[in-house]
C-alpha cells in the first residue's frame, strides 16, 4: 500500500467534513460566547452593550475569509477600549475563540507600517512555574512604552495569566479604522480588564 497516496486522501476526507461541522458550532456557539462576555463585563462595573447585527459599526471588524470572523462585537463606553471583537477561527479540527480588544484611531492617520508587537512572560520554573517578569517586543517604539509602565506591569505580574493561554499580541490595522489587541477568549477579572485597558491606551499614543 502507498501511503503517500493515502495520507493526502485521509486529510482532504478529514477537511470536507471536520470543517463543514466547525463552521456550524462556529454560528451556532459564537453569539452565546458574545453574551457571555458582555454580561460578564457588566457585571464587574464596565459599561458594555452588544452590538445588534447588521449595524455598520458592528460589522467594521470582521474578517471575510472562510473559517475565520467576528461572530460578534461589544461596544465599551469610558474606557480606552472602544469596541471588542469575538473572533471564531473554525479548522476540521474545531473552533477557537478569540477576543479583539478594537482600539479607534484617528480616520486621517496614514498607514505607516508599525510591527505587531507581543508580550512576552519569563516563569519562575520550565514547567508550571509563577510568572516572574513580563517584557513586550516588536514594534520599538510601542514595546518601549509598555515596558517603561511600571505598573502595568505590577498589574499584569498580580494578575492571574492562566487564561491568557497565547499571550497578548497587538497588531496595527492600516487599512482599517483601528488597532487590536488579540487574545485568547477569556472573562477577564477585573485587574486584567484594567491592565488591558492600559495597553489600550499606550496603544492610542501609537498612532
Amino acid at each position: 500500500m502507498d501511503w503517500s497516496n493515502i495520507f493526502p486522501i485521509l486529510f482532504a476526507l478529514s477537511l470536507a467534513i471536520g470543517l463543514p461541522i466547525a463552521l456550524w458550532k462556529l454560528r451556532k456557539g459564537g453569539q452565546k460566547k458574545v453574551e457571555e462576555l458582555c454580561q460578564h463585563l457588566q457585571g464587574i462595573g464596565v459599561k458594555a452593550s452588544a452590538l445588534e447585527k447588521g449595524t455598520g459599526e458592528e460589522r467594521k471588524g470582521r474578517k471575510r475569509f472562510l473559517g475565520q470572523g467576528a461572530v460578534g462585537t461589544v461596544k465599551l463606553a469610558g474606557m480606552n477600549i472602544d469596541s471588542i471583537d469575538v473572533v471564531g477561527v473554525a479548522s476540521q479540527y474545531g473552533v477557537n475563540y478569540y477576543l479583539d480588544f478594537l482600539v479607534n484611531r484617528p480616520s486621517f492617520m496614514g498607514g505607516s507600517k508599525k510591527k505587531k508587537t507581543k508580550m512576552n512572560t519569563k516563569k519562575s520554573s520550565l514547567f508550571k512555574g509563577k510568572v516572574v517578569d513580563i517584557e513586550w517586543k516588536g514594534d520599538d517604539f510601542l514595546a518601549q512604552k509598555l515596558n517603561f509602565d511600571y505598573g502595568l506591569k505590577d498589574k499584569l505580574l498580580q494578575a492571574d495569566l492562566s487564561a491568557l493561554k497565547g499571550g497578548i499580541s497587538i497588531y496595527y490595522e492600516p487599512k482599517r479604522e483601528y488597532a487590536r489587541i488579540r487574545t485568547t477568549y477569556f472573562l477577564p477579572t477585573p485587574d486584567l480588564f484594567e491592565a488591558t485597558d492600559m495597553i489600550a491606551n499606550h496603544v492610542k499614543s501609537w498612532y
